[in-house]
């Protein structure tokens, strides 16, 4: 392909996309595809010859799309969104053309100084205070993945990498029962193991950890000769929505010399509304690590994870190493390579540029709070619904429910629905029991669109129940 035909090509891209999103009420949220239908219609063995793109075009409509769920469809209500907001998808188109591999400041100037500057942006409109720097991550689960590398070595006075963890004895982390399953892949790829990671019950209405029982561990655990190592807390938990103390949980940590890292990879986006701040984000400036997904609840396309750090030493202390060929000469300047696990880096930031210019703080923050008002109004109308029972009440924009009837009929609904196709669901576990989970947070979601959802509940319960 020359750049002629790259150019022909592209604006046909970029109509298919627009109208692409246009109809994509027309489509199941979910794909209908059963397991290996997709393989079975790809030739088994490689093309000798290059082929027609109007041909590779075809078969992307033909055998591609039937097999793709509509993350960006307003009526996923799965999971917790990954967003792609026009602005953010065109800065990823101009991040792959010029296709610059962003690890060093030198390999290209601007991609790190404008990650320096968004970072920044969003520590503003975050309200965390001055002082905190950062780091672009691919995802949540590699800054939780730095922050317990980093736990590790500050506890073994950052001789583990240099000698490794044999003769370092039980290393301990802390988190509640409510941590996303990245917390426990961290402690396995850190070498400290899924037995030394300590989940604390939780209690209150936002289901936060016991910090009683978050001390008694800790202490449990000196006694025991163990080595506690750090505490990793969550504002807006995947389960439920659960959310910790963070000022009670960081007086624990204070007082036992402990490193901390925030899990807020959903919530901390609507942190940028002040008024959700005083339940959910009292304290959060003593945190030593910080994340939060702007790929989730403010548009930008995945992935874009963002790691605040308070003071930048003790990971860059874990992670950097600097070979002759990587070190920059002439004046002090931040590879952000250095702050991460991949050294290899792409121009994230770019995309967050276009998304704050495009839409501005204000247009973000009323996106947030019609989600946060819609899952209210609809967990209500759920609550009305005969035999129906909310198992937890909206934390934000998510909430759980359950239909009349055992756990296995609760999975029944749950298929039916995203069979049928309207929307989609996930199940979830809380308190023992199956639960429906249901969230609010696609990008260009409407009102109709949520309140819609119990309609599709409802009709969809009478054919099964």
């Amino acid at each position: 392909m020359n750049w002629d035909e790259f150019a022909h090509w592209g604006r046909q891209i970029a109509d298919w996309g627009a109208s692409y999103h246009k109809t994509l009420l027309d489509r199941p949220v979910r794909a209908q595809s059963v397991p290996g239908q997709i393989a079975a219609a790809l030739p088994a063995t490689p093309p000798e010859a290059g082929e027609d793109m109007a041909a590779i075009l075809r078969d992307m409509d033909d055998i591609i799309m039937p097999g793709m769920t509509h993350w960006q469809h307003p009526r996923f209500f799965a999971y917790f969104p990954a967003n792609a907001a026009p602005p953010s998808i065109l800065a990823e188109q101009l991040v792959n053309t010029i296709a610059a591999q962003c690890m060093l400041w030198q390999t290209s100037p601007a991609a790190t100084e404008v990650e320096a500057v968004m970072v920044d942006w969003l520590r503003q409109a975050l309200d965390l205070a001055d002082g905190f720097t950062g780091v672009i991550q691919d995802s949540a689960s590699s800054a939780t993945l730095s922050a317990v590398l980093t736990m590790r070595e500050r506890a073994t006075g950052f001789t583990g990498n240099r000698d490794g963890l044999s003769d370092k004895g039980h290393l301990r982390v802390y988190c509640s029962t409510e941590v996303h399953s990245s917390i426990d892949r961290a402690t396995w790829v850190a070498g400290i193991g899924q037995a030394n990671l300590v989940k604390v019950p939780t209690q209150g209405p936002l289901f936060g950890m016991d910090t009683d029982a978050l001390d008694a561990a800790i202490r449990a655990d000196i006694a025991a000769g163990h080595t506690p190592a750090g505490i990793i807390a969550i504002t807006g938990g995947t389960g439920v929505g659960a959310s910790d103390d963070l000022a009670a949980v960081l007086k624990i940590a204070k007082s036992h010399d402990l490193y901390t890292h925030l899990d807020a990879a959903w919530a901390g986006s609507a942190m940028i509304c002040p008024e959700f701040r005083e339940a959910f984000w009292q304290g959060v400036d003593g945190f030593d690590s910080i994340v939060f997904n702007p790929h989730k609840w403010l548009g930008a396309q995945f992935d874009c994870s963002v790691q605040f750090l308070r003071d930048a030493t003790a990971q860059l202390n874990t992670l950097k190493i600097e070979p002759e060929y990587l070190k920059t000469s002439g004046a002090a300047v931040t590879n952000y390579s250095e702050w991460t696990i991949p050294l290899g880096r792409r121009f994230r930031a770019l995309k967050i540029w276009f998304l704050l210019r495009s839409y501005g703080l204000d247009d973000l923050r009323g996106r947030i709070r019609n989600h946060v008002a819609w899952a209210e109004a609809l967990c209500e109308d759920i609550r009305a619904m005969e035999g129906f029972e909310i198992t937890t009440d909206p934390i934000l924009s998510l909430f759980s429910f359950r239909a009349p009837g055992d756990d296995d009929t609760q999975q029944r609904l749950v298929d039916a629905i995203n069979d049928d196709g309207r929307i989609y669901l996930t199940q979830g576990a809380h308190a023992g029991r199956r639960v429906i989970r249901f969230q609010v947070g696609q990008f260009d979601t409407t009102e109709h669109d949520v309140m819609m959802a119990k309609t599709v509940i409802q009709e969809v319960w009478e054919t099964i129940k």
